[in-house]
């Protein structure tokens, strides 16, 4: 038998058999894949359910077990929120993430267990029965090894039923197997994926939103029962029969099974003499049923998702913002939901990996992690803008942050990227004359003040020429010459100055610049 010796991380040496999984190579846990399960939730009583809890407390779980799958089963409402937190931890991404100042050998022995993990085909179906924890409390799912290419790798990841477990009685918070023994049967090291998932405080059989979730389910089971009883003889009327004096009890019996029946047959027959009389219809409403349904339901939502307006919307206290807040509590279950999960596949997944196959293992504290990622990538617009203002006031912000922060991957060496176009970057708007003398022709009937050909191309002409600067210069001579000869009395003087100012060139020259860009104008509208 293939054994590897590997130190847990207290440093204890520990042996690791990888060549067949536990369940199948003990004969004592043969019994277990022979189990079937009870369906305690048929005839639930408020006792039952209390007897079932506090057995698991004692360290017999398989009874709470098989109720928290009857109640998946049974209730859809249930199982939609279920299935909503348990598929949300499918859909993040996720990263091996070396140990901090991790040296490059270190950084390869990360990168070779994410390629392991990335081509498992088992990983996500993995992730998924993971998320049975958040009902039961727990969730085992036994590591499937294969060993080629020099390397340990995990084939596949079987979900084993609840029900093959047990409380280990001298450690509450320790799962073993059911092997007819007092304390149970130790779970494997590298043999498990073995997730506890804390939906609340308390010690391993009181972790799972089972104990939440059984009284509900309850209380509106006896709703729904009453409300198909009052279905079944809504508006039906009361039907009397009235025997005579002296009747034998086979002709009572008789009159009642006529009673019974004529409701649904429309017709029957009674002896003469017995009398058959219709009373006012059954009468009452369903709203007292549909309200403890509905109450019953909420406050299911309310135990897995934090909350119920992502699921149900009664039309009056619904609104998108509320909703909105009741997302961002789910958002943040999710997360924390990942988080332990993390927390598992680090320990159960990536430790193994690393210890029997990583270069650089030396003891569990350099081992890589496993983490999802969370982070939402920020609004690019809205990072933009300030992030500019800082660099420019001195800010020395890292590029790695901002890549983590819009989620746009960093380039490697060879890979092509992205860049501006320097030609486009400095290039100016030109004017092209032909173009807007050929246009100004189509269109010189309709545009004044230049109303012939000639007159165009004379505006087109002069904007070509470059002659602003000293045309402003002939209109502002006046100011110059004041200003040489008593710049102390400049200000008193404009108003003497200003009549000398000849702005007429200046004002043709404005009326060619408004010209030539409703020309341009046009020709880019209609391109």
């Amino acid at each position: 038998m293939r054994t590897s010796k590997i130190v847990d991380k207290w440093g204890n040496p520990i042996n690791v058999e990888l060549d067949e999984p536990q369940t199948e190579s003990s004969a004592k846990l043969a019994q277990l894949h022979n189990h079937y399960g009870d369906h305690p939730s048929g005839g639930l009583t408020p006792a039952k359910a209390a007897s079932i809890l506090r057995s698991a407390e004692r360290g017999q779980l398989i009874a709470q077990c098989e109720l928290a799958e009857d109640i998946e089963e049974k209730d859809a409402h249930v199982q939609s929120e279920l299935g909503k937190r348990r598929l949300a931890m499918q859909s993040v991404p996720w990263n091996i993430v070396p140990p901090p100042n991790a040296s490059a050998a270190e950084q390869r022995d990360a990168e070779m267990i994410e390629e392991l993990l990335r081509n498992a085909t088992w990983l996500d179906e993995a992730i998924f029965d993971a998320g049975d924890g958040i009902l039961k409390g727990f969730s085992n799912q036994e590591l499937i090894w294969d060993f080629y290419d020099n390397t340990h790798v995990i084939e596949a990841c079987e979900y084993r039923d609840p029900s093959w477990f047990q409380v280990n009685p001298d450690n509450r918070n320790e799962i073993t197997l059911r092997d007819g023994s007092h304390q149970g049967e130790a779970l494997r090291p590298f043999g498990w994926l073995a997730h506890q998932h804390k939906s609340k405080s308390g010690y391993l059989s009181r972790h799972g939103l089972i104990r939440v979730l059984v009284w509900p389910f309850l209380f509106k089971n006896y709703s729904v029962r009453d409300l198909a009883e009052f279905l079944e003889i809504y508006g039906l009327p009361l039907r009397l029969g009235k025997y005579p004096a002296g009747a034998n009890e086979k002709e009572k019996m008789t009159l009642l099974r006529a009673v019974m029946s004529i409701g649904h047959n429309a017709g029957g027959i009674i002896p003469k003499g017995m009398e058959l009389e219709f009373e006012k219809a059954a009468d009452g409403a369903s709203d007292p049923f549909i309200a403890m349904i509905n109450w019953c339901e909420k406050s299911q939502s309310k135990a897995i998702l934090g909350g119920t307006l992502t699921s149900q919307a009664d039309g009056k206290t619904s609104t998108n913002a509320l909703g909105n807040v009741h997302n961002e509590v789910r958002t943040e279950i999710r997360d924390a939901d990942l988080k332990q999960l993390q927390n598992t596949l680090t320990r159960d997944i990536v430790y193994p990996l690393y210890a029997l196959n990583g270069k650089t293992y030396q003891n569990p504290r350099r081992c890589p992690r496993f983490e999802f990622d969370t982070t939402e990538p920020e609004d690019i617009a809205k990072l933009a803008d300030p992030l500019s203002k800082f660099v420019e006031m001195g800010m020395r912000i890292p590029t790695q942050w901002l890549h983590e922060k819009t989620k746009i991957p960093i380039a490697t060496k060879d890979e092509a990227v992205l860049s501006l176009n320097s030609s486009f970057t400095n290039a100016k708007p030109a004017v092209n004359t032909t173009q807007l003398k050929g246009f100004a022709a189509l269109r010189r009937e309709s545009i004044e003040p230049f109303a012939d050909q000639v007159a165009i191309e004379q505006a087109l002409d002069s904007l070509s020429a470059g002659e602003f600067d000293q045309q402003m210069i002939a209109i502002l001579k006046p100011i110059f010459d004041a200003a040489e000869h008593n710049p102390e009395s400049l200000k008193a003087q404009l108003s003497q100055v200003w009549p000398q100012m000849d702005d007429a060139e200046f004002t043709q020259r404005l009326a060619q610049v408004l010209f030539v860009g409703e020309l341009w104008g046009q020709i880019n509208a209609d391109s």
